[in-house]
């Protein structure tokens, strides 16, 4: 088992069709410990039962937009845990006027927004649990294609997920000092609640099934192996990447 007793934090599970519950899925598989947090107490309800089965062994609330949320998450997990060997960040939000009309429209509240929830939140995280990474620790975020090409609707979340990109690569140096590895996965769309806010995402989702060189859509079971390999001491010498999880969609022209 590649992540054998390896203590892993996910944040961002909203069901058990979420990208994060098929990477904690495949995590528990791999023999890791798991924590999940959950903002909100709607998001508790649903997170609950989600750590139940995958083997939790404790659920905390975090708020990404609070500062205060994440230093008393950050205290609770010392307590618990002492070290963290993996952080999943997994959490991304626009309004969603903001993803139908067009992006020239995105007002400044909603741009700060997007931002905020769906970038600096991983900086932020990564700040706050800096000094209980262990040595060889693993962060992985989950970004998508239209950080760096048009994608239809996707507006000012495509802005948001280029700056979590760039971020990533800034974080890998800061991080890397203390020998911790930074990365994303850039999954091909999945049928989530999150991209239920996207407009024609059916779609973008039947596009991508027909064009794609492996004629097919991605699972969250496949972003789940591939965040393995990432959070596993098989990517050792990976960090400030961005991995590709598309059935080879970003590899496409005309």
């Amino acid at each position: 088992m590649l992540l054998k007793d390896k203590k892993c934090l996910i944040f961002g599970v909203a069901n058990n069709r979420s990208i994060a519950y098929g990477i904690a899925s495949c995590f528990k598989e791999h023999g890791a410990r798991l924590a999940f947090s959950y903002a909100g107490e709607a998001i508790h309800k649903r997170v609950e039962p989600i750590s139940e089965e995958l083997g939790g062994e404790f659920i905390f609330p975090c708020d990404v937009t609070s500062d205060e949320d994440i230093t008393a998450a950050a205290a609770l997990v010392k307590e618990k845990w002492g070290g963290v060997d993996v952080l999943v960040h997994s959490v991304a939000f626009a309004n969603r006027e903001d993803l139908t009309k067009r992006f020239i429209e995105t007002s400044r509240d909603g741009f700060a927004t997007a931002l905020n929830v769906s970038a600096y939140s991983l900086t932020a995280l990564c700040h706050a649990f800096e000094p209980m990474l262990n040595p060889g620790a693993s962060v992985l975020t989950m970004t998508y294609y239209g950080a760096q090409k048009i994608i239809t609707n996707y507006n000012v979340m495509g802005v948001a997920k280029a700056a979590l990109e760039a971020s990533v690569r800034y974080l890998s140096v800061d991080l890397g000092a203390k020998d911790v590895r930074i990365n994303a996965i850039s999954a091909g769309p999945i049928k989530t609640l999150a991209s239920s806010g996207i407009s024609d995402f059916k779609q973008i989702f039947n596009h991508i099934e027909e064009h794609a060189p492996l004629r097919r859509n991605v699972t969250t079971e496949d972003v789940g192996k591939a965040a393995v390999f990432l959070a596993s001491d098989l990517g050792s010498a990976v960090t400030g990447e961005i991995m590709f999880v598309d059935c080879g969609y970003n590899n496409l022209g005309i």
